[in-house]
């Protein structure tokens, strides 16, 4: 790496003026002592999280000056390696000389690019008055990798794409309460955020230009964040098995049905390299893999796992049906819904099936397109008694999108989808 890059790219962001901001949920908090990472599959807003924080230092009466941001992928940087990061603090102090000796705020993106960052950011904090911040698209990046090396002086937070309260608040479509027309248009909305998804820019970018940019999401995705980053080989396979998980969300996954199914196709692979495959999709923040609940360990690691992918938006990207199985997908969001609070989740079947519960019987929800049908209903109406009988404590719910008069007293525990999703 060439220092006058390092330089330029430093001048550069002190004097640009940051992008504006619109609110999100989650707050990058500052001022903890600790170095805070952010985890989450690329284009979720971990960046515009940052520049959140730093307008908010700054308007704190924060001097530009003592904020670094450098941008890991920035072809100005690379390439750059662990023995060179101690430039990053040499060169801003010759920039900004008159900065020397404060304290200062380091936001590190997309760190995981520098093969031994982790060692660099513990010293920085055993030996300068800096506050570091990093974000990262792997989980064992800043989970594994971050904790390890910073020894219990790290907190990491994960960043999801926006949730069904945000795309509103992204859309600037305002919830009325006791409003028929408003409930219709939320309804709505929900529908158009099934097959949209979250991501911020595809929010706020024109509906024609949607499809293309989720599909040049999907490239670098799997690419970047997959094929290169574990040095894959076969290219075609995890292109399939991408495919695959994106076609079946909200279902299970079978190992062994998958590998037959591959090797009917004439795709040659073991299993051993599916179960490497997957878990390199689960750490790149694509998938999650939802254990089924058991008292025994062994058995919960031998049960299929059920698939939930991280954007129903990217369905279509990987040409996987985007019209159908619109209940799956309603179940994924309600997943992910649930998930941004907490990774303690499973799936229960054994003889009722329960979509999702938790490990200490507080949650149980079972998510249904619709409820019109009766036998339909049944089956549903059988789950709830089922959980309400396992767990009696527990916050049950029986979530429905298609309206019908009186739906909610049809059962226990059921209730609109949106509202469950707007915490209504």
């Amino acid at each position: 790496m060439i220092s006058d890059n390092l330089k330029y790219v430093i001048r550069q962001f002190v004097e640009r003026t940051l992008p504006n901001c619109r609110p999100r949920e989650l707050i990058l908090p500052t001022g903890t002592g600790k170095v805070v990472g952010l985890a989450g599959v690329r284009r979720s807003g971990k960046t515009f999280l940052f520049f959140d924080a730093i307008q908010k230092l700054a308007a704190q009466g924060v001097d530009r000056r003592r904020i670094v941001y450098l941008n890991f992928e920035d072809d100005r940087l690379h390439p750059i390696r662990a023995e060179e990061l101690d430039m990053i603090l040499r060169c801003w102090r010759e920039v900004f000389p008159e900065t020397v000796g404060q304290h200062t705020y380091l936001f590190l993106d997309e760190v995981q690019n520098v093969s031994g960052w982790e060692r660099w950011v513990r010293r920085l904090c055993d030996t300068e008055d800096v506050e570091v911040f990093v974000t990262g698209s792997s989980s064992h990046l800043l989970t594994r990798d971050l904790a390890t090396a910073l020894r219990g002086r790290s907190i990491t937070l994960e960043v999801f794409p926006l949730s069904f309260r945000e795309y509103l608040a992204f859309r600037q479509i305002e919830i009325v309460l006791h409003s028929a027309d408003n409930e219709s248009l939320i309804r709505h909305e929900l529908e158009s955020y099934l097959f949209c998804g979250g991501f911020p820019e595809i929010v706020l970018a024109d509906e024609t230009l949607r499809p293309l940019i989720l599909e040049e999401y999907s490239s670098l995705m799997l690419y970047r964040d997959v094929v290169e980053r574990y040095g894959v080989r076969n290219e075609k396979l995890m292109r399939e098995l991408l495919r695959h998980c994106f076609r079946n969300t909200g279902s299970l996954l079978n190992v062994s049905k998958l590998h037959r199914d591959l090797t009917s196709q004439g795709i040659t692979v073991s299993k051993n390299t599916l179960f490497d495959y997957l878990g390199y999709l689960e750490d790149a923040f694509l998938v999650f893999l939802l254990p089924k609940r058991e008292a025994s360990l062994r058995k919960q690691e031998h049960n299929p796992k059920k698939l939930h992918v991280i954007d129903t938006g990217l369905i279509a990207a990987f040409q996987a049906f985007p019209n159908r199985d619109l209940g799956h997908k309603l179940e994924t969001v309600v997943f992910l819904e649930n998930r941004r609070k907490r990774k303690d989740l499973f799936y229960y079947a054994n003889g009722s099936e329960v979509d999702l519960c938790d490990a200490e019987g507080k949650l149980f929800v079972n998510t249904c397109w619709s409820l019109a049908d009766p036998e339909t209903l049944r089956r549903e109406k059988a789950a709830m008694e089922f959980g309400v009988n396992q767990w009696p404590d527990a916050d049950g719910r029986l979530l429905f999108h298609e309206y019908a008069p009186g739906l909610e007293q049809s059962a226990p525990g059921v209730l609109a989808a949106w509202r469950y999703l707007l915490q209504l």
